[in-house]
């Protein structure tokens, strides 16, 4: 993304670094690293948090026809629209893609059953979690933007930088 920060890095190196941070961020909702790191996370985490709060309600309503032992029935099915379809694929070419893990105490059986219509879990959270809550903060305030907050932590033991968490709000 144009306008970050170098970050004494090879370009291939620091791209790796913030999407990796942006997918943690986005996926568990808070990441500690440096200020200088924190301040490019958010700013790239903001963005795409933006192009999925457009674009969220653009569905489209299709009939499909399903044949099911040689009986054809007809389904409804809700498609993602042009433009929601087109943020989508931005945010999939940045970020990583994110399995879902299993929790300590669920059956393997419960597991698969509620994760069995989720291929990109990370997508869909930030489409189906985020982006409506956001929105609807947006229209509260009547401002957009503000999704994340940065905390200084103070320096980090061993060569003293400055840590910051980054987080959503």
């Amino acid at each position: 993304m144009a306008g970050l920060k170098k970050l004494s890095k090879r370009p291939s190196l620091r791209d790796n670094i913030m999407r990796n941070q942006v997918t943690t961020l986005l996926w568990k909702g808070k990441v500690e690293t440096t200020l200088a790191r924190a301040k490019n996370v958010a700013r790239t985490a903001e963005k795409l948090l933006t192009k999925a709060i457009n674009t969220y309600t653009d569905t489209v309503k299709i009939t499909k026809t399903v044949t099911i032992d040689g009986v054809a029935t007809k389904k409804e099915v809700i498609n993602d629209g042009p433009k929601k379809l087109n943020a989508r694929r931005a945010l999939m070419s940045y970020l990583y893609d994110v399995q879902e893990q299993r929790g300590a105490k669920e059956a393997k059986s419960d597991f698969i059953e509620r994760t069995h219509n989720i291929n990109h879990p990370l997508l869909e959270k930030i489409f189906n979690v985020y982006a409506p809550k956001y929105a609807e903060r947006k229209q509260e305030l009547g401002q957009g933007g503000g999704y994340t907050r940065i905390i200084k932590a103070g320096p980090r033991r061993g060569d003293g930088a400055e840590v910051a968490i980054v987080s959503l709000v």
